[in-house]
């Protein structure tokens, strides 16, 4: 409609915009509308967070950052710490580490999680089950709202408040019980074999289960079968290799994430998934 009828577009915007005239926001950059939120929603842009972390970050010892990336719809930094470092197996060495993310466009709240990063083949894997979240939104925002009501110090404050609990939660995100929790299910899940009669529908399975496409499941099952390790390790370190080969840094992280809730799903859940392709 935009490039054969925009007269058409024009007017169907502008009728629902006169339907329903509600207060919004509309968030721009270089002139072009990047969202259309609510007036609810809180402006937490990507440099604040920034600003906030990197100095943390400067502060940790041995740290690096493993990766950064800002997308259409969102900032990400991944940060691994050499210091903090197990095995998981002979020769299978992971290092501890964080990812914060952040969306200026409404796609999602300040999430800081932590990342367990595998050297020997550069996977990452995002812990999805401890994440501390600041969500964008507030008070309403008014166009005709008294801003004298709230003086500088009390919105001092409250950004100071916030600032520190980011600092908190990534300096936690690192945290030694932490790791070593999750370090303690990678090898478990080593002893946790799959039901090798048919790997390709254990793969299938499981990425229906994950929300894996089928596209992607073909991916990781070509990385599951390179890996030779059907374990249930195995699988999720394939999910989070074949991360690696997808073009989107979106789809890419929420890999890494599924990685992990594979790693950790309940043994029953694992079971039925073996069991219904024996």
């Amino acid at each position: 409609m935009l490039s054969d009828y925009p007269e058409l577009l024009a007017e169907n915007v502008n009728s629902w915009f006169q339907r329903e005239p509600t207060q919004r926001m509309v968030r721009t950059l270089d002139g072009t509308v990047r969202a259309f939120l609510s007036n609810r929603y809180r402006r937490i842009d990507n440099l604040d967070i920034a600003e906030i972390v990197l100095p943390v970050i400067q502060q940790m010892e041995d740290a690096y950052f493993e990766s950064c990336q800002i997308t259409d719809s969102r900032m990400y930094i991944k940060v691994v710490n050499k210091r903090l470092e197990a095995e998981v197996v002979p020769g299978d060495i992971v290092q501890s580490g964080v990812i914060i993310s952040n969306s200026e466009v409404g796609l999602g709240s300040v999430n800081i999680q932590p990342l367990v990063y595998r050297l020997v083949c550069s996977n990452g894997m995002v812990v999805n089950d401890a994440q501390t979240r600041r969500t964008h939104i507030g008070r309403v925002n008014e166009a005709d709202e008294n801003f004298q009501l709230f003086s500088q110090e009390t919105l001092a404050a409250d950004d100071h408040a916030f600032a520190m609990k980011i600092k908190d939660t990534v300096m936690a995100a690192v945290d030694e019980t932490r790791f070593t929790r999750v370090v303690g299910m990678m090898r478990e899940a080593t002893t946790v074999q799959m039901n090798t009669t048919d790997i390709p529908g254990v793969v299938r399975l499981a990425s229906k289960d994950f929300n894996i496409t089928e596209e992607e499941s073909t991916g990781v099952l070509q990385r599951l079968i390179e890996g030779k390790d059907l374990t249930l390790y195995g699988l999720s370190n394939a999910v989070t290799r074949f991360s690696q080969d997808v073009d989107s840094y979106d789809r890419a992280t929420a890999l890494e994430g599924i990685g992990y809730n594979i790693l950790s799903m309940p043994r029953q859940q694992w079971n039925r998934i073996n069991q219904m392709v024996a």
